[in-house]
């Protein structure tokens, strides 16, 4: 690997890889292997006592995956990091490695669908129990604190309702208190966003969205302080829930162009939040560097860009949000966003369906609310195709 500390975050994304085979290779090939071969026996003695740092089996570590946590941890300016197979696997495990029967969990309302059911359904199981704050009342959050509180967690910018927390605040209180700040990064990604630098402790990842980029592959990433991802390690090399060397060899090349792509996901998402901010069909634009989104002050302190998603509300509701998705000729209706193609969801009836209606009232997912993923076309095009179904769901 790169001595990564004398170079731009940009830069490492490109240049951190594995070592040369003996092939010479100028790009990392794919380790595509489930287990790893050992010259004599005190080698494999010492390797499984973790005497060495060698691999062992793709469940535990591989090349490939090694080579992405490096890269993420630089962007991220992590100590450590660990991949999964998924963007909710890396949840699930900042989770379970680091709270225990007794625990308390206290989470931001606006979360991610799925993460809502692991902190309803599944934490109660095993004795984790939960809270929810509100990411608009953050002078309440102190108060909800418990003598077992052992994690603060939060999504900003939020799926799919774009709030925003300070993350500096967050950690103020995490801290006085001996919580650990775990912030899910995903929206901003490490281009736009560094939770660590502002103080939180661990950064969630599913890298399947902006990391990828193309809609190809599913990834996640626990990064943060060493002693706390050495827990997360423990927990998922027994358990399973690992990243694909494949999954992490496309991974890694996305970085390659991560920088690149958002910026030009969040110019023309800009572009296009701005447009549509007069436009007659809509009651409302939501985009963190938008002035008149509720938390733009925030969004602009700890953000560099707004970042790829878009969110507009429709005057006439559910009726005329089912009018506008059938309307659309360019963009793709899909579960994923990130991609290099733009997106149109209905949160209400998609990723957030679970919720019931009071919960989803309660973090702003009206029957009409449109989520926009902000791909790589070019923006008039973009601008356009939602033009045309806008007018036409008011028909």
């Amino acid at each position: 690997m790169n001595d990564n500390n004398q170079y731009q975050p940009e830069t490492n994304a490109v240049r951190i890889q594995t070592a040369r085979t003996n092939e010479m290779e100028h790009s990392t090939p794919m380790f595509l292997t489930s287990s790893f071969c050992f010259d004599n026996a005190e080698e494999m003695r010492a390797t499984f006592a973790d005497e060495t740092d060698f691999n062992i089996y793709s469940r535990f570590s591989n090349p490939n995956v090694d080579e992405f946590v490096q890269k993420m941890c630089a962007l991220e300016g992590a100590e450590a990091g660990y991949a999964t197979a998924s963007g909710m696997s890396a949840i699930f495990a900042s989770f379970m490695a680091l709270l225990k029967a007794g625990d308390h969990l206290l989470s931001a309302r606006s979360i991610f669908g799925s993460t809502h059911t692991v902190i309803t359904k599944f934490l109660p199981k095993w004795g984790i129990e939960a809270s929810y704050f509100d990411v608009n009342d953050p002078a309440g959050i102190e108060a909800m604190i418990q003598p077992n509180t052992k994690m603060i967690f939060v999504e900003t910018p939020s799926n799919p309702g774009l709030e925003i927390i300070d993350i500096a605040y967050l950690a103020g209180i995490a801290n006085k208190h001996n919580i650990i700040l775990n912030v899910d990064n995903c929206f901003a990604t490490p281009v736009l966003q560094r939770p660590i630098e502002a103080g939180a402790h661990i950064v969630t990842h599913s890298a399947t969205k902006w990391i990828d980029g193309q809609g190809r592959v599913l990834g996640g990433a626990v990064l943060g302080k060493k002693e706390l991802i050495k827990e997360v390690h423990t927990f998922c090399r027994s358990t399973g829930p690992a990243m694909s060397p494949f999954n992490a060899w496309v991974l890694s090349k996305s970085l390659e162009t991560l920088h690149i792509r958002m910026e030009r996901h969040t110019g023309s998402a800009l572009k296009l939040a701005q447009a549509l901010e007069s436009n007659p069909h809509l009651s409302g634009v939501k985009y963190p560097f938008l002035p008149g989104h509720p938390q733009h002050d925030i969004a602009r302190k700890q953000m560099s860009g707004g970042g790829g998603i878009v969110c507009f509300e429709l005057k006439g509701g559910l009726e005329s949000g089912v009018r506008f998705l059938n309307a659309l000729k360019l963009l793709s209706l899909t579960a994923n966003l990130g991609d290099s193609r733009s997106i149109a969801s209905h949160p209400a009836s998609t990723t957030h369906a679970k919720l019931s209606d009071e919960e989803r009232a309660l973090v702003g997912i009206t029957p009409g609310l449109i989520r926009i993923s902000v791909g790589l076309e070019h923006v008039n095009d973009i601008l356009a195709d939602i033009e045309q179904a806008l007018a036409k769901s008011a028909l």
